[in-house]
């Protein structure tokens, strides 16, 4: 039965309802056997999450969903409208947006970038990871664009170290030293793009470009990369070529007055006491502020339907709404796998456990390498450690995005896209 309203949630405990835009499908099947909402639910009961929502698109039909609160202890209920800090769902982001320099003739995939980043220029790059900064040989070539698209610049974080603690590597006291660090609690970086870069400049990369891939800090290059080659402030070019096109019109680096009331808390772990705590709260929020450094790396707050435009743009091949922002065969290219077996195996301390087992890189998105959680390979997306992950699946039609504000929890992303597949294979 298909039922037509302007507004409409769940009418009856027995009923599940699934929005498509502004037409409700009715379906007689119990809300409390529905595979999304029951697994995302019970990170709610359990108190991992105050609340959240969820979207599935499938072959152009959409559902929509919000649970629990909008923050701990909040009487507010979640909403569709709810603004989130997306973090490293920037990325896929500034990847499109490199791309269309490209197709611009403004940037080459396999040019130095060194032609409009001296900073770059000449790099050193270390003997062993945690040797002196001094031990250096000089790099065999420059770095590319393509290894900033790729994490294979040279230089990124250290997620698990050889032996021992982080401490140990000279390098990882450079960077604090510097400055040149992000994260919770203070997620935005303290120094402007040109200083920022100059101090970056400074240090030696921790691996010859083009070998090893290093999570992270290439984004936050090109985001500067960007900005040189068109001439414009990123969020300037984003704007102008992204956001608007798409009509994504709550994205951005600055949550404005008006939208304030709709951002979520963000929370995570305090690394001292191992308990919750907020991180960045709303009226308070550092996103009220313009950033001195719009961080190509994850920067962006947006909104569930926002991003949701976007993903669409790519599984279209690069065109939404008749608008063409990529052609198919850069889409295609950002969305292949990039890195070799033998680059995967140096990788192995550079991210989490067991990533390389099923998943590749592409330009900016994870790219699935083998079947896993119901997917063929070909699977594509990425996850924003402040709670959010998102996928396209071009074989069956099929968007998954989840958005919440408490620091990443991979587990309810993969039990996310699990019951995705569920609902859709019935």
């Amino acid at each position: 039965m298909i039922l037509k309203l302007t507004i409409g949630i769940r009418t009856k405990p027995s009923l599940t309802v699934i929005v498509v835009s502004s037409v409700l499908l009715i379906c007689g099947c119990s809300a409390q056997k529905e595979p999304v909402r029951t697994a995302l639910s019970g990170y709610i009961d359990r108190g991992e999450v105050p609340g959240l929502v969820f979207l599935v698109s499938h072959h152009g039909k959409v559902r929509v969903e919000a649970i629990g609160k909008k923050g701990f202890g909040q009487n507010e209920a979640m909403k569709r409208d709810c603004v989130f800090r997306i973090a490293s769902m920037t990325k896929p982001i500034v990847a499109v947006a490199t791309m269309i320099l490209v197709e611009d003739g403004k940037l080459e995939l396999d040019e130095p970038v060194e032609r409009l980043m001296p900073e770059l220029s000449r790099r050193k790059v270390l003997k062993r990871l945690d040797g002196p900064l001094q031990e250096t040989v000089l790099a065999k070539r420059p770095i590319t664009v393509r290894d900033l698209l790729t994490f294979r610049a040279g230089h990124g974080l250290l997620f698990f170290e050889p032996g021992g603690n982080f401490e140990q590597f000279p390098i990882q006291k450079a960077i604090r030293t510097l400055g040149l660090e992000n994260g919770p609690p203070l997620p935005r970086l303290k120094y402007k793009p040109d200083e920022w870069m100059r101090r970056f400049g400074t240090l030696p990369l921790m691996h010859q470009p083009g070998e090893e891939w290093m999570y992270h800090t290439a984004y936050e290059i090109l985001g500067v990369l960007i900005a040189r080659a068109s001439g414009q402030p990123l969020e300037t070019f984003l704007q102008k070529r992204i956001f608007e096109p798409l009509g994504m019109k709550d994205t951005g680096f600055t949550i404005s007055p008006e939208n304030l009331s709709r951002l979520a808390p963000q929370y995570g772990l305090d690394p001292k006491t191992g308990q919750r705590s907020q991180i960045d709260g709303v009226e308070d929020s550092q996103w009220k502020h313009a950033p001195l450094f719009p961080s190509g790396g994850g920067g962006l707050a947006s909104t569930i339907d926002d991003y949701l435009a976007f993903a669409h743009m790519l599984l279209n091949k690069g065109e939404y709404n008749g608008k063409r922002i990529l052609s198919r065969s850069s889409i295609e290219l950002m969305t292949t796998d990039q890195i070799s077996a033998e680059q995967r195996a140096k990788s192995q301390f550079h991210f989490f456990p067991n990533f390389w087992n099923h998943y590749g890189w592409g330009f900016g998105v994870s790219v699935l390498t083998k079947p896993h959680e119901g997917a063929q390979p070909g699977r594509y997306g990425w996850d924003g450690g402040y709670g959010t992950t998102w996928f396209n699946d071009s074989h069956d039609a099929l968007t998954g995005i989840l958005m919440t504000q408490v620091s990443v929890n991979f587990k309810m992303f993969d039990d996310f896209r699990k019951a995705v597949y569920e609902t859709v294979s019935r």
